[in-house]
């Protein structure tokens, strides 16, 4: 049985249904020559626009293609209709609609599109996780379809916040370079006046179950750590990082990563943002001319300075490579990382945690710029979408009222210098800042690994600046089973152990991201004496002694694969020279150098519980095999569509039966 109601409302009024309408008043704008060479598409183009209701008189000014990643249906005074996925894009609909008034206020034509996207917060320790880091590149492949779906389009504006859209929206307008194009970020969202920020509150469960947070305060804390509706989350995680990264690019205005959502300074970078593109438009200058050797390189010298996450190691190179231009290599990446000093205080890796909002009141990426320009590590020349190089950005930056104000604001409202912020880089090596991401290598990790070595817990580093670390590994082959330990079931995970999750790489889990381990480790008392070996990745609000990225992964043969519980590891990070090693060394009792470690592991057989999630969906199985013929994680986990092609052409002919002529 059912409802009544399912199958009928009952309301005879429903029924008095109209058939017919006069349609839009006025004639389209056609003439001889529009008649005569124009696709049919674009004339019924026109017909549409005025059947939605736009004036025919002006329906041919140029077209202007918006697309962002709104998720929810938000009410006109804010209130939910239906929610969003999380807060990074549910305010971004407003910068739309400013962007959209200030193309029609110049003449064109704006056209909007959607394409939203998942948050890895709430997909933290869930089979959600499965679909993260795939959905970049098939929200960038939807994104690309888009924007050539609008045949008559001038130019792109992307709008965007969050882990995998603002990736992805990155990725697709470099897909397009042929068009002039811009970047809006999404901003960022406020930290309560009282409680815990994004990052920390994600760690409510872990904590209550080991007895150091109350429920009551466990409820308190989660309740309201989103201070406000709209924007990233308050920490560098990949979120903040990644528009950091987009400006640092040249794909967006300077001064426009990390604004507060929702505040007039927000809005008002969308509005600029319009007519910054349209001036690109004019120029004829497009992101081919923004997205340059020179670029990737501002935008890796930017990462380290700031100290952003680990994840832009994987969406870096996929931007490269959609805007056809070299990969970073990992011998770039540590040279750089080498080269940077970092001087960003900020959530998560401190040390004073100041939230993302205090980064762009303390002028933000142009002024790490600054500093990054006396040092003499920027490519000045680059391009940037507001049409001067960033060389003339800079010099702008220096001496602008907007500098100034925003400065003195954070002093005003927060008592906060803004050099305690984004600190002199003599000051922060002072202070102790150290640079950022390190390649450990090693018997364990023969293709290499990755660790943010500045988030490692000072109070475990020796004098010398060395995380050295030996204990018996608990190897897990899901992440159910690792923080089960962790909140002290079976047998727990105690002070001194190397948690090993495997199987947990891009053919296990699609590459998940394990923050629900690192964010429990980093907020439960004896978390710093844990250190995590994986070949998954971390969120970018991770810290601590997590070494992620483990290559090859279990699954593909990687020696992590054949570990075992008690198995000795030793872990040796210099932070100072950013070099690393994690080795098998034996066991307890019986420890014996790398090299004959390795010999006996080789000799081991592969664990017979080693095998993709039971879950894992066939869409990520796909993603997997697809991006590993593109490089991998290495090579930014891309759709390298020729190589693929190729593979499968080879493959076709090897499965073809021997010709049986002249038998």
């Amino acid at each position: 049985m059912t409802s009544p109601s399912i199958l009928d409302s009952g309301d005879p009024s429903l029924f008095d249904i109209t058939t017919a309408a006069a349609g839009p008043t006025g004639k389209l704008p056609l003439t001889d020559e529009i008649l005569r060479t124009w696709s049919s598409g674009d004339l019924f183009g026109l017909t549409q626009n005025a059947g939605m209701g736009w004036k025919p008189e002006d329906l041919l000014g140029p077209q202007y293609l918006i697309v962002s990643t709104q998720g929810g249906l938000r009410a006109e005074n804010g209130q939910p209709i239906a929610l969003g996925f999380h807060s990074g894009h549910w305010e971004v609909g407003l910068l739309v609609a400013a962007a959209a008034r200030e193309v029609k206020s110049l003449g064109g034509v704006p056209f909007a599109a959607y394409v939203s996207d998942p948050c890895d917060g709430r997909t933290q320790g869930t089979t959600g996780m499965f679909d993260s880091l795939p959905y970049r590149n098939d929200a960038a492949v939807v994104m690309r379809r888009l924007i050539r779906s609008l045949p008559q389009r001038q130019a792109v504006i992307g709008v965007a916040t969050c882990d995998k859209g603002l990736p992805a929206m990155m990725l697709a307008l470099a897909g397009m370079k042929k068009l002039p194009g811009v970047i809006v970020p999404g901003g960022v969202t406020l930290p309560p006046i009282a409680g815990e920020d994004a990052g920390k509150v994600q760690s409510i469960g872990a904590r209550y179950a080991h007895g150091e947070i109350s429920l009551d305060e466990a409820s308190a804390a989660g309740c309201a750590a989103c201070a406000t509706p709209g924007g990233g989350c308050q920490f560098l995680g990949t979120a903040a990082t990644s528009q950091v990264v987009a400006e640092a690019l040249g794909m967006s205005l300077p001064h426009s990563a990390l604004a507060p959502s929702g505040q007039p300074i927000w809005l008002d970078i969308a509005t600029r943002s319009a007519r910054a593109v349209h001036q690109l438009a004019q120029q004829n200058r497009t992101l081919g001319h923004i997205l340059t050797r020179d670029s990737l390189h501002n935008a890796m010298v930017v990462h380290a300075a700031c100290g952003g996450s680990t994840n832009l190691l994987l969406h870096i190179p996929a931007i490269a490579f959609a805007a056809e231009l070299p990969r970073p290599t990992v011998d770039q990446w540590s040279e750089i990382n080498r080269e940077v000093p970092r001087f960003v205080s900020v959530l998560p890796n401190g040390p004073v945690n100041h939230p993302t909002v205090r980064l762009f009141l303390a002028g933000g990426v142009p002024e790490m710029m600054l500093h990054l320009r006396a040092l003499d590590m920027l490519k000045l020349d680059a391009m940037t979408v507001a049409g001067i190089s960033l060389g003339d950005v800079l010099e702008w930056w220096e001496h602008s009222d907007r500098r100034k104000a925003v400065r003195e604001e954070l002093q005003r409202r927060d008592g906060v210098n803004p050099d305690d912020v984004i600190i002199p880089p003599a000051e922060a090596r002072k202070r102790g800042l150290t640079s950022t991401v390190c390649f450990p290598t090693g018997n364990l990790c023969p293709e290499g690994s990755v660790i943010k070595a500045t988030a490692i817990d000072p109070a475990v580093v020796d004098a010398d600046g060395v995380y050295r670390k030996l204990g018996p590994a608990r190897v897990f082959t899901t992440e159910r089973e690792a923080v089960a330990a962790i909140k002290g079931e079976g047998e727990p995970i105690k002070p001194g152990d190397i948690l090993v999750l495997i199987s947990r790489g891009p053919m296990g889990s699609g590459m998940e991201e394990t923050y629900q381990i690192t964010s429990a480790l980093k907020f439960l008392k004896w978390g710093r004496e844990v250190a995590v070996l994986t070949d998954a990745r971390f969120s970018g609000v991770s810290t601590g002694a997590c070494i992620g990225h483990v290559g090859p992964e279990a699954l593909a043969g990687g020696p992590i694969g054949k570990l075992r519980d008690g198995d000795m590891i030793r872990i040796e990070i210099d932070r100072n020279n950013l070099v690393g090693t994690v080795d098998f060394v034996g066991l307890p009792g019986g420890i014996v150098e790398p090299d004959e470690a390795a010999m006996l592991l080789a000799m081991r057989p592969t664990r017979r519980d080693l095998s993709p999630d039971n879950e894992l969906p066939g869409d990520t199985k796909l993603w997997a095999a697809l991006q590993a013929v593109g490089g991998g994680t290495w090579g930014g986990c891309v759709y390298d569509v020729d190589r693929i092609v190729a593979l499968l052409e080879a493959g076709k002919a090897a499965l073809q039966p021997k010709s049986r002529i002249g038998r």
